[in-house]
């Protein structure tokens, strides 16, 4: 741990020494680089300075009680040290909470991929539901929400349906909800009362950015046809639909969400290059052999994460073995418990981590 704080001191001092140079008033993209990273440590360095600055005054005051002979100053001497030993504490337990990695896509909005699974069409019911919990969820959150691409069925469920979320730190609260989400209920379509059991995908997907993805043109075909559902006329006599095919890697994203043909361009690229970071960083993580396979840090899509009971109103969580008797209000939006309890057992394992 003190190795590790030592060596951001020493970066940040490195940055400090570097941004001095005249010449780099010229290079502008390194001095927003520099600046950046500078920012981030900043907050760890001076609190790091400050704890070394109480460990310094511990020691004196130390060296003061030992050369005092006086009683009641002694006391007063000692009282102080209890008061340091109690700061540099709660400063250690700081430090160590602050060295903890964080996700560099927190503060990043998201593409949220949801598809029915196992379970025909309750399966596709069930992931309607999941979609209008997320949108309740982002209404809370006051955040934004665009469809991208939507299948629907004949009876109002979704095959699979794509949305972009805007909003400061969706993909840090959104990310846990990626992994299978299982539901047991009697369907609309059972006649006998039979509890059936059906399955939804859920993948969240940091938006990237064109620096973190670039696309070569020459590895992308764009097709534009006639948007269908709803919409009147103008969506049947206008080509504003778009399907952007990457070449290398066969993924194909369509937008017919907006009128206009540019719009919808620029969302379908948008998903394109979230899902092009998606497939990089899963193969980053294959190649790591103290790592399972994951999908944005966030669970294994095949694996099952949550299961939404409603015969017993339960909703469980199965990574971190919560339950809770909400399924109605969890339904409507009401994720806080669950994610809240997601991140504390997250951040209890990057901790554990660190100390080590």
């Amino acid at each position: 741990m003190w190795e590790a704080l030592k060596s951001i001191e020493n970066r940040y001092e490195e940055i400090e020494k570097k941004m001095e140079d005249p010449s780099l008033v010229t290079n502008v993209s390194e001095l927003m680089r520099l600046s950046k990273e500078k920012a981030e440590i900043e907050e760890i360095v001076n609190k790091y300075r400050a704890y070394k600055g109480v460990v310094e005054e511990l020691k004196q005051t130390r060296e003061m009680l030992s050369t005092e002979a006086d009683p009641e100053f002694r006391q007063m001497v000692e009282e102080e040290i209890g008061n340091l030993e109690k700061q540099k504490g709660k400063m250690i337990e700081e430090l160590k909470f602050m060295l903890i990695p964080r996700d560099p896509n927190d503060e990043k909005n998201v593409v949220v991929e949801i598809r029915a699974g196992t379970g025909g069409d309750e399966a596709a019911l069930f992931a309607a539901d999941l979609y209008r919990m997320y949108i309740r969820y982002a209404e809370r959150k006051g955040w934004k929400v665009e469809i991208v691409e939507l299948n629907e069925t004949a009876i109002g469920g979704f095959k699979e349906i794509t949305f972009l979320v805007e909003g400061k730190g969706a993909y840090s609260r959104l990310k846990f909800e990626s992994g299978v989400h299982r539901v047991q209920r009697v369907p609309v379509t059972e006649a006998g009362g039979r509890i059936h059991t059906s399955a939804a995908t859920v993948a969240i997907l940091p938006e990237a950015e064109e620096i973190d993805i670039e696309i070569n043109p020459d590895d992308i075909r764009i097709d534009t046809f006639r948007a269908s559902g709803a919409g009147g006329q103008y969506v049947n006599r206008t080509d504003s639909a778009v399907r952007i095919t990457h070449l290398p890697t066969g993924i194909v994203v369509s937008c017919q969400d907006e009128r206009s043909q540019i719009k919808n361009r620029a969302k379908a690229m948008k998903v394109l290059r979230s899902r092009l970071l998606d497939m990089k960083r899963r193969e980053q993580a294959e190649k790591m052999d103290n790592m399972r396979r994951v999908q944005i840090g966030s669970g294994d899509r095949s694996e099952k994460i949550r299961t939404y009971n409603f015969p017993q109103n339960r909703v469980t969580d199965h990574r971190i073995g919560l339950t809770l008797y909400k399924l109605a209000s969890i339904l409507d939006g009401e994720l806080d418990e669950l994610i809240n309890a997601l991140i504390a057992a997250e951040r209890a394992e990057k901790l554990k981590a660190v100390v080590e």
